[in-house]
């Protein structure tokens, strides 16, 4: 039996408290030009995250935080043996974030609570809220560190020694914001996770595509790395005689940006952090460190540029002379999504007649660990002019309540499918 004929197609998430409750939790952390800064575990991440719980409370759902700081927020099914059926995604930002990213999906997934509670409708299994601990990975690295210790990834240790640039680790953070929770880390059943987000890119917005079906997720690859060379005085020392820190990273960042246009159109290479050192208007730079980020659907392709990147270095290092330190810190594999979740939510999308495509995300999200370990999707919907990370990040209301109608309908459907 369908969800249509369950609820009928006039049944409806409640867009404005949906749209109110976004706004409300972006007050917390709001930047000067409409976005946010909520890094992972700071003072303005607790008012999220405390807000969220006290909202699940009053919705009627148990609330549970595992050793990592992940949130689960639990409503009962008819039949709580079951299996629950998870949805959510982060609160935590990026330095200049906006106010849809990750925290969409998660007060999609608390709308969708509350929607039930108005229909006084019980799914057969229960259901489950989760805002995962560190998805972002500005201030920890890497990203998606607490869905990647839940998937097993990672073990539990590795993931609360993570530090931040001033030494601060992730497992002290948790107990110093009261979220270093009790609850295990693996061992339940799960039944499904959907995640509903905004796109992240400008092709639903420019195709007029209400919903992206996402089927899969791209690889990525992270790296670290480190040119040493010595620090001198900017006018006695010739050009000759110098070993310039930053002009070894320069030619890698080039590098780089060649190594994402060979592989067009579907890689992505970013290098997105620099520190240099002693990064004085005089001096000639001795250490430099930076990042890399690369990204393709093929694993066979993302192997390639790897091996692309550690050539660019060992030349660059060579001809300058420059000492590195070299590091891959995060890899995961292509991601295919469950096909039954995937048709869940192609199914709810048919029922209430949005225009829609397929789509491979282009940015990592805790869904791709969380497909490890239970069947999962993506719903994505439009994000103005594709612009995210940056606070003039925007959706429109109306696009937030139709993921969260396609939301509602994906995840009734699987926990009442038994």
């Amino acid at each position: 039996m369908s969800t249509e004929a369950k609820f009928g197609t006039n049944v409806a998430i409640n867009g404005s408290r949906l749209w109110d409750s976004l706004m409300e939790m972006a007050k917390i952390g709001a930047t000067p030009k409409g976005g946010v800064c909520r890094l992972a575990l700071t003072d303005l991440d607790k008012q999220g995250r405390d807000l969220f719980v006290q909202w699940c409370r009053d919705a009627g759902c148990t609330i549970t935080v595992d050793a990592i700081g992940n949130i689960f927020a639990r409503r009962p099914g008819r039949n709580n043996a079951l299996p629950p059926i998870l949805m959510g995604s982060h609160l935590d930002s990026q330095p200049t974030g906006g106010k849809f990213d990750g925290v969409y999906g998660v007060l999609a997934g608390l709308e969708v609570v509350r929607t039930l509670n108005d229909l006084n409708y019980q799914t057969e299994a229960p259901i489950e809220v989760v805002a995962w601990t560190n998805e972002e990975g500005s201030r920890f690295a890497p990203a998606m560190v607490a869905s990647g210790v839940f998937a097993g990834t990672f073990d539990l240790e590795y993931g609360l020694s993570r530090k931040d640039l001033d030494g601060k680790t992730m497992g002290e953070e948790l107990a110093r914001i009261g979220y270093a929770g009790d609850a295990p880390i693996r061992g339940r059943e799960l039944g499904a996770y959907f995640e509903a987000h905004i796109e992240q890119g400008p092709i639903l917005e420019a195709e007029d595509k209400t919903i992206g079906v996402v089927t899969d997720c791209q690889g990525q690859r992270w790296y670290e790395i480190t040119f040493t060379g010595q620090e001198a005085h900017a006018g006695p020392t010739p050009m000759s005689r110098r070993r310039d820190a930053l002009l070894g990273a320069a030619r890698v960042v080039e590098a780089v940006n060649r190594i994402g246009l060979e592989h067009a159109p579907y890689a992505c290479a970013t290098v997105g952090l620099m520190q240099i050192h002693p990064n004085s208007r005089n001096v000639i730079p001795g250490r430099v460190f930076f990042t890399v980020d690369f990204r393709h659907p093929d694993d066979a392709v993302l192997a390639e540029m790897d091996a692309k990147l550690r050539d660019a270095v060992a030349r660059v290092a060579q001809e300058t002379g420059l000492e590195t330190e070299f590091e891959q810190i995060w890899y995961y594999a292509p991601v295919k999504f469950d096909a039954g979740c995937v048709e869940a939510v192609r199914g709810a999308v048919a029922e209430l007649g949005y225009s829609n495509r397929d789509m491979v995300s282009g940015a990592g999200h805790d869904a791709c660990y969380l497909a490890r370990v239970t069947p999962t999707s993506m719903i994505f919907i439009p994000c103005v002019d594709g612009i995210s990370h940056n606070e003039i990040e925007h959706a429109h209301p109306e696009w937030c309540e139709a993921g969260c109608n396609v939301l509602l309908r994906a995840v009734v459907a699987k926990a009442d499918a038994t």
